[in-house]
């Protein structure tokens, strides 16, 4: 007879090879199909909200890491707040307009570009951004992202375009928007204005410099002739200094070197000198810095003297403490140039070449007159040292150059300007206390960022974006920004969209009878700077939490990269509480950049970049899921062959733990074969106490987005509690018991709500194998979805805090048993486990423990037979392992001395024979 057919052996259509590169694009369809992302909403209306507010990538480019490890938390976030009874609609939304994608378009139009006019170029960035809004959006569905992606935000919508203005008029109204010549962050090559946000700081060697200045004046008291000595690591901002500054508390000394007389810092004195290489120098005399303020200096080139000034902001930390001033370079020179009234010129233009107002230098662009101006410096007797100077200098984020700081007439958000008692900048300090910060610390990064940041410039000379709906008059330059002008130029952006500022004339968006408040001049020009594009994203709440339905203002989570507390945290906090006086968001969420394994910021130049669609399509988006579980966010995420290939390890144990426990439910039907609670085995009272254990730490773990705690213990419990453990002492009966046993339903039932429970656990996450596991659990309802249930919670019903601690010290006894079987596989005395026979030697502590238990010592040690006998007194446990007496049962291979008894089954054991009589009379 043929034993194998009488077992009850696992039995399902759950593949243990997973193929999810084939397999989830198909589970993905019939979500799309059965409207799964409307049936989730329907299900939850009318429940408690949460509305996490997507942040808008850029749409210039296919998705790397960083960003699929974004959308993908933000993704699991979602799915589990969905799950615990939250109505979450989630709306996806782009960054169509700026300088990336313009930067791009104009790369792939190479010298056509030129031959352009506004219109056209606007045309083909349209066309660019709406093609990879198109790419994105299927490649974040790909991933497993639940979304409204049918109906997402985009930045160039009229809808949206139109609340830029509507924004900016409210700022206007508050008196925050202003227009000033002050220096900023310019970019010469992209030839526009940057803000903070929009810089990367990179290592630069730059020229450093000691450069005297002789004084046209006398020294006080001494009525001698001197030099100031100042440093510079920019020589050519030199051309338009303006004025010396000094410490006003500062000891300044005047020092002799051969036929120097230089002063110089005192605190600096001794590393200036050095670098000067100044030897065997003597102090003459000493002055504080307010002593020589009003004292003039020799211009290198220009007739008008360097005016010697105070600052505050002069330091000890390098240099000579004489700091060179050029009003129109640096935003602490500009506050000096304000202080004193002092001249601004700005002899580089556009493109970061000098002009007519430094004729000595014309046309140079700035790197490339540093060696120039070094060189004059050195003719003229002014140059007291060179050398290279290694430092971190920012850099434009699009086309990595170094930038230059440069005064322009620019748009400007005040943030230290007061309405209503206190400044932007304080208002928006104190919303930070009513935010929830995740980790926590992120709230002092966000204060030290607002803390130092400038006004905030929101003018851009670009042609991509929303206008600045400005106006200038043509007769004597007065600039006309009303809410009024504001008010028309958003109802015509939102019906025509903002390509139409540009295609109208002013007479036509202004209407009849606006004319110059100054000079009554009823001709004027339109503004040709568009809005910052990070003033755009900033308003995105603005847009989203009120347009869409179900959304509402403020949203309860901002979830982005940690530099967005200098981007879109930031920005959006500054527009929010400037237009309404609060922050547009409950909590933020930030998380690190992804590194390759070795710790280094991936790029293409390194080799190191690795396509999260090159993963979906070799190892499946539940990888990708996965590897994003188990990161602690809040550092920097390693990612890399190795680590994918390891997750893929542990991938498969969770899913394998899924596969037996699917299989050994295939003849259980949970209304007619459960076993009451009270009825069930022991060990399976303990797998689902411990089960409870489980859901309790994932769903603290949740709640708290720490969902790499979620993933290892996840993992933990599937290779551990029940691999390791619990089912593979349960084969023994599930296999070879009888189908309808007590003690099979009850390791069935144990399963099941194993089953059930874990896939629910994981759902947030294995997005895809949860479904394909719940659908096979429910095979009769082809409707049903993991994704429409709820997270389970802890079962009191369950929960055997004193079962628990019995279990630990029985395994405890388990794993003594184990080393000991062990030795004898090595040593070759036994096979398998089931060959063995074990006998224990109890002391009083564990013979309360296991004599209760005796006939079941051998199916938790998995061996065919166990002696126990008592120790009197004494600790430790004995433990004798040898072969088991009787003949291997052909159908449990367990090894019993009944094998043999029976005439009609002579290779079968006492404990199968009525098994399998029982299956034949059936």
């Amino acid at each position: 007879m043929d034993y194998r057919k009488t077992l009850n052996l696992p039995r399902t259509d759950f593949p243990m090879k997973a193929n999810l590169p084939a397999r989830e694009p198909e589970i993905q369809a019939s979500w799309k199909e059965a409207g799964m992302y409307e049936r989730v909403l329907e299900a939850k209306k009318g429940k408690p909200p949460f509305i996490l507010h997507d942040g808008p990538p850029y749409a210039n480019g296919d998705l790397h890491l960083g960003t699929a490890l974004n959308k993908i938390l933000k993704d699991i976030i979602i799915r589990y707040r969905t799950m615990r009874g939250h109505f979450c609609p989630y709306v996806p939304g782009w960054d169509c307009h700026g300088q990336p994608i313009e930067f791009n378009v104009e790369k792939l139009l190479g010298e056509e570009k030129r031959k352009l006019d506004v219109m056209e170029v606007r045309r083909r960035c349209r066309e660019y951004a709406l093609e990879y809004v198109e790419r994105q959006s299927q490649q974040f569905q790909r991933l497993g992202v639940r979304g409204d992606f049918d109906d997402p935000y985009l930045t160039l919508k009229p809808s949206y375009e139109a609340v830029n203005i509507r924004v900016l008029a409210k700022l206007l109204e508050r008196g925050l928007i202003f227009r000033s010549r002050k220096p900023i962050h310019w970019c010469p090559r992209c030839v526009t204005a940057l803000a903070e946000a929009e810089l990367e700081y990179r290592d630069k060697v730059s020229p450093s410099i000691y450069v005297r200045f002789p004084l046209l004046d006398v020294l006080p008291g001494t009525g001698e002739a001197a030099a100031l000595a100042i440093w510079t690591t920019t020589p050519w901002t030199l051309p338009a200094n303006v004025a010396i500054a000094l410490h006003p508390r500062m000891e300044y000394v005047l020092l002799q070197a051969g036929e120097d007389r230089l002063i110089v810092g005192e605190p600096l004195l001794e590393r200036a000198a050095a670098d000067m290489g100044l030897a065997g120098y003597e102090v003459k005399a000493k002055f504080s810095g307010e002593e020589l303020h009003g004292l003039r200096a020799k211009h290198p080139w220009r007739d008008r003297p360097s005016l010697v000034v105070t600052s505050e902001y002069v330091t000890t930390e390098a240099g000579t403490g004489a700091v060179h001033i050029a009003p129109g370079h640096g935003q602490e020179d500009y506050q000096v140039g304000l202080d004193y009234d002092l001249p601004m010129p700005m002899p580089v233009d556009d493109e970061g070449r000098f002009t007519s107002e430094a004729p000595e230098f014309e046309g140079l662009f700035v790197d490339d007159a540093n060696p120039v101006i070094i060189s004059d410096l050195e003719e003229k007797g002014l140059l007291l040292a060179s050398a290279d100077f290694p430092h971190s200098y920012p850099h434009c984020w699009r086309c990595k150059g170094p930038v230059i700081f440069r005064a322009t007439p620019q748009w400007f958000v005040g943030v230290d300007r007061p309405f209503d008692g206190a400044s932007l900048r304080e208002r928006s300090m104190a919303a930070i206390s009513a935010v929830s910060w995740i980790p926590e610390w992120n709230s002092r990064r966000m204060r030290g960022m607002l803390e130092l940041r400038p006004d905030w410039c929101i003018s851009r000379q670009r042609a991509w974006g929303v206008p600045i709906p400005a106006f200038h008059c043509s007769e004597c330059g007065e600039v006309l920004m009303t809410p009024e002008s504001l008010g028309r130029a958003a109802d015509l952006i939102a019906a025509e969209g903002s390509d139409a500022w540009f295609l109208k004339e002013a007479g036509e968006i202004l209407g009849e009878g606006i004319q110059c408040v100054r000079c009554g001049c009823g001709d004027l020009r339109k503004e040709t700077d568009i809005l910052d594009v990070w003033f755009e994203s900033g308003v995105s709440h603005e847009v989203v939490l009120n347009q869409w339905e179900g959304l509402s203002w403020p949203c309860d989570m901002y979830l982005e990269g940690s530099d967005q507390h200098r981007g879109w945290f930031q920005t959006s906090l500054l527009t929010a509480v400037g237009a309404r006086g609060e922050p547009p968001y409950r909590s933020v969420l930030t998380h690190g950049f992804v590194v390759d394994g070795e710790g280094r910021k991936m790029s293409k130049l390194s080799g190191n970049v690795i396509s999260p669609m090159d993963i979906c399509d070799r190892l499946g988006a539940d990888i990708l899921r996965l590897w994003v579980a188990a990161a602690d966010y809040t550092v920097d995420i390693p990612a890399s062959r190795e680590i994918f290939d390891r997750l893929v390890e542990a991938y498969r144990r969770i899913r394998n733990t899924l596969r037996f426990l699917l299989g050994n439910l295939f003849d259980f039907e949970p209304s007619r074969d459960a076993v009451p609670p009270g009825e069930m085995e022991e060990l399976d009272r303990w797998a689902l106490s411990r089960l409870q254990g489980l859901v309790k730490r994932c769903t603290k773990a949740m709640e708290e987005y720490q969902l790499h705690v979620v993933y290892h213990a996840l993992h933990n419990f599937c290779a551990v509690d029940l691999s390791a453990l619990y089912l593979d002492i349960r084969k023994d009966c599930l296999y070879t018991f009888a189908p309808d046993s007590r003690e099979r339903r009850s390791a069935q039932t144990a399963i099941h709500t194993l089953l059930e429970t874990l896939v629910r656990i994981m759902a947030p996450i294995l997005c895809h194998t949860s479904e394909e596991v719940w659908r096979l659990m429910r095979p009769e309802s082809g409707e049903t979805s993991v994704h429409l249930e709820e997270w389970p919670l802890p079962d009191e019903t369950w929960r055997d805090p004193e079962l628990e601690e019995i279990y630990d010290r029985l395994l405890e006894v388990r794993e003594t048993v184990t080393r000991a079987l062990e030795e004898k596989r090595v040593s070759k005395e036994l096979g398998t486990s089931l060959e063995a026979m074990v006998s224990l030697a109890a002391p009083p502590r564990l013979a309360v423990l296991l004599k209760p238990r005796e006939a079941y010592l051998p199916t938790m040690f998995i061996v065919s037979s166990v002696e126990l006998t008592l120790l009197e007194d004494g600790e430790d446990l004995v433990i004798g392992v040898k072969r088991a007496p009787g003949r291997k049962c052909e159908r449990c291979w367990n090894y019993r001395e009944s094998v043999g008894s029976d005439a009609s089954h002579p290779g079968i054991c006492d404990r199968c024979i009525p098994v399998v009589e029982g299956a034949s009379r059936r």
